[in-house]
């Protein structure tokens, strides 16, 4: 089939070089947001795709509005049998989705209707789910409940990261997306229909959502850092300084602390939550680099009464 590839971000780019290497496909175009700024100069620099695109010589749309008449009339021209979608990042009209005769299917990583939007895999690492996956699923005008082609499970693990569960969904996942390219080339594949019951959100995680609270659960914070490391990374005040904190590991054998006190010890950091303290692991203050939570406290010489908010 002839395709086009809608994506953005790294985890995009397993998809889009299986379909690149795929004799059965031909990758015509790539479609990815526009050049954003990167770096500490804040210069404008092409997405991951992007950039994998132009290494194969595969033409890159970067339109500031995909739903224009304009872009609507170029992609057209294009003639594309199927539109390959993971992590775009924009909403498409339905005159855009009109335009292959195969429509636009998408890459999401959940279990459809498990965690639909824009933060599946930090929603389900947050909720504590067990079992994750991906699915392929025809786009339809509302968000992430089209019809569905396939579906890959994975296990969650207890220590994942966002981007440890993120790197092995893209994996399988572009295994998945391929095969369905396939399934629909060949008329092998049927869409079938989500169910109703099931249906969870995962909005776009914010900074704010981001922060520590102190005054829950062990474990629960535990997910909650998990689910936002790397990006954006947890974080909370200590005192009046502002730091990012790398996972955390529930502490059953020490006493209770206070939610949010600390307690410096030679060789760890304890902070108190609303059950178990949990040990912290790695600290970046402003400016600097992660650096383990210990070495950080004893440079840091905090005094008793600092306490974590």
């Amino acid at each position: 089939m002839r395709l086009v590839f809608a994506g953005t971000p790294e985890p995009a780019l397993p998809s889009l070089q299986r379909l690149i290497d795929s004799p059965r496909h031909d990758v015509v175009a790539v479609l990815t947001r526009p050049d954003a700024a990167a770096g500490r100069r804040g210069k404008p620099a092409p997405s991951p795709v992007a950039k994998l695109a132009l290494e194969h010589d595969i033409p890159v749309l970067r339109p500031a509005k995909p739903n224009s008449d304009e872009f609507v009339a170029e992609l057209s021209e294009l003639a594309p049998d199927c539109c390959a979608v993971v992590a775009y990042g924009a909403l498409l009209s339905e005159r855009l989705l009109a335009v292959p005769v195969h429509g636009w299917v998408n890459l999401h990583f959940s279990l459809l209707p498990a965690w639909r939007g824009a933060a599946p895999v930090q929603a389900s690492l947050a909720a504590g789910d067990e079992v994750t996956g991906a699915t392929t699923f025809l786009i339809e005008p509302a968000l992430d409940s089209g019809p569905v082609y396939g579906v890959v499970t994975e296990r969650v693990r207890d220590t994942d990261t966002a981007g440890d569960l993120l790197g092995r969904l893209a994996d399988s996942g572009a295994a998945l997306l391929e095969s369905t390219m396939d399934g629909i080339a060949e008329g092998a594949l049927t869409a079938v229909p989500q169910p109703a019951d099931g249906v969870s959100l995962a909005p776009k995680i914010t900074v704010e959502s981001a922060r520590i609270r102190w005054d829950l659960p062990a474990h629960v914070i535990d997910r909650q850092v998990r689910s936002v490391t790397p990006n954006p990374g947890a974080w909370t005040m200590i005192g009046d300084l502002r730091v990012k904190v790398g996972p955390v590991a529930v502490d059953l054998s020490r006493d209770l602390l206070a939610p949010g006190e600390i307690r410096v010890e030679r060789n760890a950091v304890l902070v108190g939550t609303g059950s178990q303290p949990v040990r912290l692991g790695q600290i970046q203050p402003p400016g600097k680099k992660l650096m383990n939570a210990a070495d950080w406290a004893r440079g840091a010489r905090l005094e008793e009464s600092v306490r974590a908010s």
